[in-house]
């Protein structure tokens, strides 16, 4: 590197501010240029679902870096800005106002957008009590209409939809839930785990309808608003409010158009790099090889962005980048504090620790003797000692993780000792 290489950065959001406050951290002398078509100081999008909707959170405390700290480590911030092309040959980026930005190495950082729903189109998707979450602008918009007592419903039960419902529930809204699956967190906890969830919300006066499809609205006479969602099973629900959470599509057409390897995410390597070796891609957006799980993902999680971003700084910067750590996540409803490491998919049994009937438990997801994912609620010390197991694949002994009576940090000290006389 040197003070003349030119690194630009597409997109603002968390993976693309921390690329470039970890390059200038690890050394980086060139010039950095981050670039979004965002008009707000780049902030924290988790907390939009919780802290923020609820009023316990200002805009300002959701940013990532004060305003001033751009310009401070010599980043030249560009929000507002579309990059509307990449021009491989030429290593530039085009921008909407015309403008070409020369790079050395690129890195794209573009993140996601709310899949749509197929029966949102038209003036449904322009009603303003009709919203997705994804921006401090929808948070903003969707708080303004928490009123007491006004009916919301809330489309799909992942944990957006969850914690909105949650959130919705406090103020003192009719909340009904609906999603096709038959039961919540269905792609990503077990029966169990489901059931849980599903009761704590019941209990606390969500109606959750599971199985259920949407296929279609009925509209105010000015189509400015809509009155009711429609089920297919003929269900009417009048609403004053409509949130949609049905996952993410990750922004991949910049990448497409130029001829990058695109599948179902930006196709990336072990240094990041995308199929053109100037070209890097992370967070969100980036597909990669997991070396823990031995296949193809995707994650959209703020660890998984963070983890990245320090990786692609490293590799820039010629330092040695940190080992594949194990993916964690976490989601807040009520008071209820869930934590999440590893992939579960592909497993084929599970061991509770703990009660169900409380919300204080661990759940151990395995693939024959193998501990690939744990879900924890209420038990932080639990999962940090997870994180090991899953990171280290540590042989712990199955039959004991539901033993209460034994200490998990015993089962890991067992099964490091087991390692080490392999």
């Amino acid at each position: 590197m040197n003070a003349n290489d030119n690194v630009v950065i597409v997109g603002t959001g968390l993976a693309g501010v921390e690329v470039a406050f970890g390059l200038r951290a690890s050394g980086w002398e060139g010039n950095i240029r981050l670039v979004g078509d965002a008009t707000v100081i780049p902030h924290h999008l988790p907390p939009l679902s919780k802290a923020y909707l609820a009023g316990k959170a200002t805009a300002e405390s959701l940013y990532l870096r004060t305003p001033d700290a751009y310009a401070a480590q010599n980043i030249q911030l560009l929000g507002g800005t579309q990059v509307t092309a990449i021009n491989r040959d030429r290593q530039q980026v085009i921008l909407s106002d015309g403008r070409a930005l020369d790079y050395d190495r690129l890195v794209l950082a573009t993140g996601g957008r709310p899949r749509p729903l197929p029966v949102a189109s038209g003036a449904v998707g322009k009603a303003n009590n009709f919203r997705y979450l994804r921006t401090l602008e929808d948070a903003e918009c969707i708080r303004r209409q928490l009123i007491a007592d006004n009916r919301l419903v809330v489309i799909g039960g992942g944990y957006i939809g969850l914690e909105v419902a949650a959130t919705a529930i406090k103020a003192n809204m009719h909340v009904t839930l609906l999603d096709t699956a038959a039961r919540v967190l269905e792609r990503v906890t077990a029966p169990p785990v489901s059931a849980f969830y599903e009761h704590l919300h019941r209990e606390a006066g969500v109606d959750i309808r599971t199985g259920t499809q949407v296929c279609g609205f009925e509209m105010s006479t000015d189509q400015q608003k809509v009155t009711a969602v429609l089920c297919e099973d003929g269900t009417r629900l009048p609403a004053d409010l409509v949130i949609a959470g049905i996952g993410l599509i990750p922004n991949c057409e910049l990448a497409s158009a130029a001829g990058l390897q695109v599948d179902n995410g930006i196709v990336i390597n072990e240094h990041m790099q995308t199929s053109d070796p100037l070209i890097m891609a992370v967070g969100d957006c980036a597909r990669f090889h997991s070396q823990l799980y031995d296949r193809w993902v995707r994650i959209e999680s703020v660890p998984n962005a963070l983890e990245q971003a320090r990786k692609i700084a490293a590799i820039l910067c010629g330092k040695v980048p940190r080992d594949e750590a194990a993916p964690w996540f976490w989601s807040d409803q009520y008071e209820i504090g869930l934590k999440m490491v590893g992939l579960s998919e592909g497993y084929d049994r599970i061991i509770v620790r703990g009660s169900l009937a409380q919300p204080d438990f661990s759940v151990f997801y395995l693939q024959g003797d193998r501990v690939l994912a744990v879900d924890t609620v209420n038990r932080p010390v639990e999962f940090n000692q997870s994180k090991q197991i899953i990171t280290d694949r540590l042989p712990v002994e199955p039959n004991l993780l539901g033993d209460e009576s034994v200490p998990l940090k015993e089962i890991i000290a067992a099964a490091k000792a087991e390692l080490s006389s392999a």
